[in-house]
C-alpha cells in the first residue's frame, strides 16, 4: 500500500480532466523514405504540437529497461515504463542475467521440467523463433537446449513460431538454417533435438486478449497433436507456402508439421515436458491456459497430454500463471495508478482490445484487478478480427466517441487511452494502410482537442515506441532504402529505436504560461518513464520522490 500524494500548493487547477493520449507505435522518424507519420497528413497534431510545449522522449533500450540500446522498446515495457514512472529491467534483461549467473538452471522450474524430460520423456519448447528481444530470444532458447543435454535429456523438440514483426518480413531462414545446424552439432547418439512443427506468430499460437482463440486453436493442434501439413524439413515448409502464396510474410506463414513416414516427429504425449520460452506475457496467457487450465472452454483441446509445463516467466502475477516459470518477473510496485486511487483521484482507462491489456494490466505493473473498483473505470472496446490493413482505422472513433463523453462527464480526474492505429497496423508493413491509420487517428485528435478545449481540461499526447515512423528497411551504414529484386522498397515490420513525442497541451493557459507552475519549455534527454510524475504533476500533486523527472519544469 502506498501513502496518498501530498497536494502541490502551486497548481491553481483546472477544470477538467487530465487526458493521457498513447499513440502506440508512433515516432519521430530518422529517414524521409518510409516514415509513415511524417507522410501522412496529421493536420490535428501539428496544430496541437505548434501551440504547445513539446518535447521528444527515449521508447527504446535502457531507457524502458532493456539490456542495450540496441534493443527495440515495445507496448509492453513501455506501458510499464509511463505507468511505474521508473525503469525497472525487463523480460529480456532478467532471463539474459538468469542465464549468465546459472540461476535458472539452479531454480526449481528448470529442474522439474529438465528430470521430467530425462526420465524418458521429451522436452518441448515452443516460442517465438527469433532474436527480436521483444518477446524472445534464440540466444535463451539455445542456452537452455545446450543445459538440457547436460542434464541428462535424450530427446527434445522445437515448434517454432515465426516472426516477420520485430525481425525482418522474410527472414525466417536466415534464422532456420543456422539453427538447424545448431540443433545436428548438439545431437548424437544419445540426444536427439529437432525442430517438430511451426508456423507464423500471428496465424497459430500468439493470440493475446482473447482476440482470437482460433490462432490457439491452430497452434494447439499443430504442436501438441501434430495436426497440420506434413513436411520433411522446415525450409521446405517456408520455401513451399512463400511460393504457394505469394508476398506471404513470416508472421502469416500457414502451419506446418515435420513429419517421417508420414507420421510426425514431435508430437506433446503425456510425460513430456513443455517450455514456452517467451519471456514477454501478453502473447504467452493463451496458450498457458490451454495446457494448464483444468475447465476451458475456449476450443477442444481434445486429448490433452499430462505434461510439466513451464513459462519463460510469470506471465501474469494475480492470475499466477503459469504455475510453473523459469524466471520471476520485475517486482513492479508503487505505480501511478496506485497512488492515484490513494489519492481519491478518479480514473477511466480506455482501448480496444489489442491495447487494451496495456493501458491496464501494463500501465498498472503488470496487476490484472483495480486498486480501487470505486475510483477506476476500464473500459473495452472490441478489436475486429481480421487483417489490420483491412481496417487500418481500427476503433479510435469507437474509443473518441466514448472520451468525449468522458471529458465534460465530470466522473473522471484522470483519462488515459491507447489508439493501436500506428503499431498494429505498421506491423502489417502496408505502407498505404499505415498512412490511412495516421490519418484516421489524427481526426480523432482532433475531436478530442476540441473537447479539451470546451472543457478546460489538459491533454498529454505521447507514445510507448516507434512503428510507423520507420516503414522501409535500410541499410545501416548508408541509410539507403533497401530494395526488392522488382526496385520497391523492402517493407519493415518491427519497431524503431527512434524518439516519441510528448506534447502537454494545457488551452487555459494564456500567454506566457503565467497561470502554471511550468515553463513553456520542457525538459530534454528523458524517458517515457517520465510520463507518470508529468501527469501526476498536471492533476495537482506533488510526484513521488524516487520518481523519474517530469517532462515539465
Amino acid at each position: 500500500m502506498v501513502e496518498a500524494l501530498k497536494k502541490d500548493p502551486s497548481w491553481k487547477g483546472r477544470r477538467g480532466p487530465v487526458v493521457l493520449v498513447i499513440m502506440d507505435g508512433v515516432g519521430y522518424g530518422k529517414y524521409k523514405e518510409g516514415d509513415a507519420v511524417a507522410d501522412s497528413k496529421m493536420y490535428h497534431l501539428d496544430a496541437i504540437r505548434a501551440k504547445s510545449p513539446n518535447t521528444k522522449l527515449k521508447a527504446h533500450g535502457k531507457a524502458v529497461g532493456l539490456p542495450s540500446d540496441d534493443d527495440m522498446g515495445n507496448s509492453e515495457v513501455g506501458h510499464n515504463a509511463m505507468g511505474c514512472g521508473r525503469v525497472f529491467n525487463q523480460g529480456a534483461a532478467l532471463v539474459s542475467k538468469s542465464i549468465e549467473t546459472g540461476a535458472m538452471f539452479t531454480g526449481q522450474a528448470w529442474k522439474d521440467v529438465s528430470s521430467n524430460a530425462a526420465k524418458g520423456g521429451t522436452l518441448h519448447f515452443i516460442g517465438l523463433f527469433s532474436d527480436g528481444n521483444v518477446h524472445s530470444h534464440l540466444d535463451h532458447l539455445k542456452a537452455m537446449i545446450k543445459q538440457a543435454k547436460k542434464d541428462g535429456v535424450k530427446k527434445l523438440r522445437v515448434h517454432v513460431l515465426f516472426d516477420g514483426r520485430d525481425v525482418g518480413e522474410t527472414s525466417a531462414l536466415d534464422y532456420v538454417d543456422p539453427f538447424e545446424a545448431f540443433l545436428k552439432e548438439q545431437s548424437g547418439s544419445d540426444f536427439d533435438a529437432r525442430i517438430a512443427s511451426g508456423g507464423g506468430r500471428m496465424w497459430i499460437t500468439m493470440d493475446r486478449y482473447g482476440a482470437d482463440w482460433s490462432m490457439v486453436d491452430r497452434g494447439w493442434k499443430v504442436h501438441v497433436h501434430g495436426e497440420g501439413r506434413q513436411f520433411a524439413t522446415t525450409r521446405e515448409a517456408v520455401e513451399t507456402y512463400r511460393k504457394e502464396i505469394p508476398g506471404i510474410i513470416d508472421q502469416d506463414l500457414k502451419e506446418f508439421v515435420i513429419a517421417e513416414g508420414g507420421k510426425p516427429i514431435g508430437t506433446i504425449e503425456d510425460g513430456d515436458s513443455v517450455v514456452y520460452f517467451n519471456f514477454r506475457g501478453d502473447r504467452s496467457l493463451e496458450i498457458t491456459a490451454a495446457f494448464e487450465e483444468d475447465k476451458f472452454d475456449k476450443f477442444d483441446r481434445g486429448r490433452r497430454p499430462k505434461v510439466c509445463y513451464a513459462g519463460m516467466m510469470e506471465y501474469d502475477g494475480d492470475l499466477h500463471a503459469p504455475k510453473r516459470y523459469l524466471v520471476s518477473p520485475p517486482s513492479i510496485d508503487k505505480t501511478m495508478g496506485e497512488y492515484l486511487a490513494a489519492s481519491g483521484v478518479r480514473t477511466l482507462a480506455i482501448s480496444e482490445t489489442q491495447k487494451y491489456g496495456h493501458v491496464t494490466y501494463f500501465f498498472n505493473g503488470n496487476r490484472t484487478g483495480k486498486f480501487d473498483d470505486k475510483l477506476e473505470t476500464f473500459v473495452e472496446i472490441k478489436s475486429d478480427v481480421l487483417p489490420f490493413e483491412q481496417r487500418p482505422w481500427m476503433k479510435c472513433a469507437e474509443i473518441t466517441d466514448q472520451i468525449l463523453e468522458a471529458i465534460p462527464s465530470g466522473k473522471y480526474d484522470f483519462i488515459r487511452l491507447n489508439f493501436p492505429n500506428g503499431d498494429m497496423v505498421g506491423h502489417t508493413g502496408i505502407y498505404q494502410a499505415v498512412v490511412c491509420s495516421m490519418e484516421a487517428m489524427d481526426l480523432q485528435l482532433g475531436r478530442i482537442a476540441k473537447a479539451v478545449d470546451e472543457a478546460g481540461a489538459v491533454l498529454v499526447i505521447t507514445a510507448d515506441h516507434g512503428n510507423s515512423d520507420d516503414m522501409f528497411e535500410h541499410d545501416k551504414k548508408s541509410g539507403a532504402v533497401s530494395r526488392k529484386e522488382d526496385g520497391s522498397p523492402k517493407a519493415k515490420t518491427s519497431h524503431s529505436l527512434n524518439p516519441v513525442p510528448c506534447i502537454v497541451y494545457d488551452p487555459e493557459c494564456k500567454g506566457e504560461y503565467p497561470n502554471k507552475p511550468y515553463d513553456s519549455i520542457l525538459n530534454e534527454g528523458l524517458g517515457i518513464s517520465s510520463i507518470a510524475a508529468t501527469c501526476i504533476r498536471l492533476l495537482g500533486y506533488v510526484p513521488p520522490k524516487d520518481y523519474d523527472p517530469a517532462v515539465i519544469r
